[in-house]
């Protein structure tokens, strides 16, 4: 049986970040950087670029992602913070229908998840989600939004997966509260 530990990703912890978030998907180009950036700044920035702003994020004392070991190898990867602090969120069309005022630092957002290839179909993403709404509750957040994939609604990649699936969210105890398009629904979980 494995052994999974979920911890606050960190700037002293880099090289594994840098591990679990290669391993499949786009993590390695994008960096965790595309909710942080707004388009055109996030095209301009080169993938190198994109890696440094992630380890400037990872300097902060309130830590915005959480990382994954399985038999301590970095296995994945979720990013959740105050929604505010992922300006992006505001300035995407489909996601403006959230009930939340995106000015209140009490709403947090999971936005991005990658487990690496070689540990998936274990359940790991639900581990995350349910490590992201505990550190989020932790943090003082009232409410924790997702906008995940129906994967029943639309065919699906496993990279656009990053947004998680709608079926763990629900299963991890989140309501559907907007469907802004037909496979991408807006979540939300109170936690106080």
């Amino acid at each position: 049986m494995s052994q999974t530990e979920i911890v606050a990703a960190s700037v002293d912890r880099f090289p594994d970040v840098e591990r679990a978030l290669t391993g499949g998907g786009d993590g390695g180009s994008c960096w965790c950087q595309w909710w942080l950036l707004r388009n055109k700044d996030f095209q301009a920035a080169s993938s190198d670029e994109r890696r440094d702003l992630l380890r400037h994020d990872l300097e902060a004392p309130l830590a915005s992602a959480l990382l994954a070991y399985v038999d301590d190898a970095p296995a994945g990867w979720v990013k959740v913070s105050p929604r505010r602090d992922q300006p992006r969120l505001a300035l995407t069309r489909a996601f403006q229908q959230s009930p939340e005022p995106f000015d209140d630092a009490d709403v947090w957002a999971v936005t991005c998840f990658v487990v690496r290839k070689e540990f998936r179909g274990a359940g790991l993403a639900a581990r995350l989600l349910d490590a992201a709404v505990d550190h989020a509750r932790a943090s003082g957040a009232r409410i924790v939004e997702g906008y995940p994939v129906d994967v029943s609604a639309q065919k699906t990649s496993t990279n656009e997966l990053y947004h998680g699936a709608l079926s763990t969210f629900l299963s991890a105890g989140f309501v559907e509260v907007a469907r802004p398009r037909p496979a991408r629904p807006i979540v939300s979980l109170a936690l106080r």
